[in-house]
């Protein structure tokens, strides 16, 4: 189903809603103390985009910063980690990978009601169409071609050397994914979709080899970026909340999905005239990916697309609990939820292009 307007309703920022307001006396406290250079009074808005944590901007009459807290009300375990969010992007920052500036983290709940953390206001374009209407064709390779030069360098950072050695678990990374996202579908279960558990019985069975290890960002797709106003460059990569140590098939599979996702006002772009438009093909993608981190190939991806969808369908239906708990943190999050069934069914297609019966 095409969802117009994506780029209105996602983009940009909506006043506080009543039941996610902050204690704003207490916030300007420990920006006093904890955020060099701050200096109030603040204005809090919050963006209309991102179902998961909520996020807000502050303006002070000399800056704008982002605050990313975790959700109001009760939370799966393991989910909502901004801690882990804000140590990621803490150690890319100096390496000049794009993240926006980090300001400090707050572990105490006490300040607003749960952990948040505080980072800088990357000042560029948000795009939500991977169609890229009213762009050029040459713009929109430009915008393509960034976002997968940008995935290959996180991929080709070495994560030791940054800190983050003991960011994730050794082993296999789909192994540990798919039993994770299992457990969340099933605290977060609603009602019985049969796709599901025939997948939560073939993925762990079929999981392929892992041959390397990097950071992944677990959710790399285009709104997720802001690119500079005037060049085809990425200056900051978002919402870091499902990042970890893993394979890094995983994230430029999910990238990929783009190419076999419909164009929805979102990120798919299957069956649009690429040569027309400037897209690169998927083999054009993966090409360019490979020669940037010295891979010969990649294997066939339909288990991995396969993989992608039940993880979306895993977290989709994480929710799709919370509109049942009265918790949903977006006004998207009921359209969102409604994607389950589909989400379930895409993923059980690609497992039966995998070999699944």
């Amino acid at each position: 189903m095409t969802q117009p307007n994506a780029q209105a309703t996602m983009v940009g920022t909506m006043p506080v809603p009543e039941k996610d307001r902050l204690d704003e006396a207490r916030l300007t406290a420990w920006l006093e103390a904890n955020v060099e250079g701050f200096a109030g009074p603040i204005a809090l808005s919050r963006f209309k985009g991102g179902q998961s944590n909520p996020t807000y901007r502050i303006d002070t009459p000399g800056q704008a910063y982002v605050l990313r807290r975790q959700p109001f009300g009760p939370l799966l375990p393991s989910a909502h980690a901004v801690d882990r969010e804000y140590r990621v992007q803490a150690a890319l920052y100096p390496t000049g990978f794009p993240v926006a500036r980090p300001y400090g983290l707050c572990t105490d709940r006490d300040v607003i009601g749960s952990m948040f953390y505080i980072m800088g206001l990357a000042d560029g374009r948000n795009l939500w169409d991977g169609s890229l209407p009213g762009y050029t064709p040459d713009q929109r390779r430009g915008i393509y071609y960034a976002m997968i030069d940008t995935l290959a360098r996180l991929h080709n950072t070495n994560h030791v050397s940054v800190g983050l050695g003991d960011y994730g678990k050794p082993g296999n990374y789909f192994e540990r994914q798919v039993a994770r996202w299992t457990k969340q579908y099933k605290a977060s279960e609603t009602e019985t979709i049969p796709e599901v558990d025939r997948l939560i019985e073939w993925l762990p069975r079929t999981v392929p080899a892992q041959d390397r290890v990097s950071i992944v960002h677990g959710d790399y797709r285009i709104d997720n970026m802001i690119f500079a106003h005037d060049e085809d460059r990425v200056i900051a990569v978002l919402d870091w909340e499902l990042s970890t140590l893993g394979d890094p098939l995983a994230d430029f599979s999910y990238f990929l999905m783009n190419w076999v996702t419909e164009p929805e006002g979102r990120s798919g772009v299957k069956g649009l005239d690429y040569e027309a438009l400037g897209i690169p093909t998927l083999n054009q993608a993966v090409e360019r990916y490979c020669a940037a981190t010295g891979r010969e190939g990649v294997p066939d991806l339909n288990w991995y697309f396969s993989y992608n969808l039940f993880r979306l369908t895993g977290i989709v239906q994480g929710i799709k609990k919370r509109i049942v708990d009265g918790t949903a943190a977006s006004a998207q999050a009921e359209a969102t939820a409604a994607r389950v069934p589909g989400l379930a069914a895409a993923s059980w297609h690609f497992a039966q292009l995998a070999g699944a019966s």
